[in-house]
């Protein structure tokens, strides 16, 4: 389990990752949490790159990428899943699951349909407002299927 870290000493590239994430910059937030996961000490390294790669994860998927869009999904996943519940005032266990649902559904329906899935990604972005479902609907052969939007949500103090 990782150790937690105060939200006083996050580095301020992490806010500004998770401003462009949530904004759909996928690539440009990768582009921010690389630097920051570069001069992150050995136990903060995972959290950084767990972030960046779900974000080019589904960078790749926009570009209609399946294989990018699996591999770096499923690493970004599995790095973070030690960060669970929360680090850093990220709410981990909500991207771990996030993720994880983009990814089943990668696979459930296969490089061929990639298209049907990357749709889905502008419906699924930004904050939902309050009290509307956080999801965004992927309909695959006349099936409707709801995927969690594509944001990183603080965690609660």
């Amino acid at each position: 389990m990782a150790s937690r870290m105060s939200t006083e000493s996050v580095d301020p590239r992490l806010e500004a990752g998770i401003a462009l994430f949530n904004q759909g910059e996928y690539y440009r937030c990768h582009d921010v949490l690389e630097a920051a996961w570069m001069e992150a000490n050995t136990l903060e390294k995972p959290f950084y790159q767990g972030i960046l790669q779900i974000a080019v994860g589904l960078y790749h998927l926009g570009n209609l990428n399946w294989q990018g869009a699996s591999i770096l999904l499923g690493e970004g996943v599995n790095r973070l899943r030690p960060f669970e519940p929360a680090y850093a005032g990220v709410d981990v266990a909500r991207l771990v699951d996030c993720g994880w649902a983009w990814l089943t559904m990668l696979h459930q329906t296969g490089p061929d349909r990639v298209a049907e899935v990357a749709a889905a990604v502008p419906l699924a972005q930004g904050e939902p407002a309050a009290g509307d479902e956080p999801d965004a609907v992927v309909a695959i052969a006349g099936v409707d299927s709801p995927l969690p939007a594509l944001y990183l949500y603080r965690s609660s103090p």
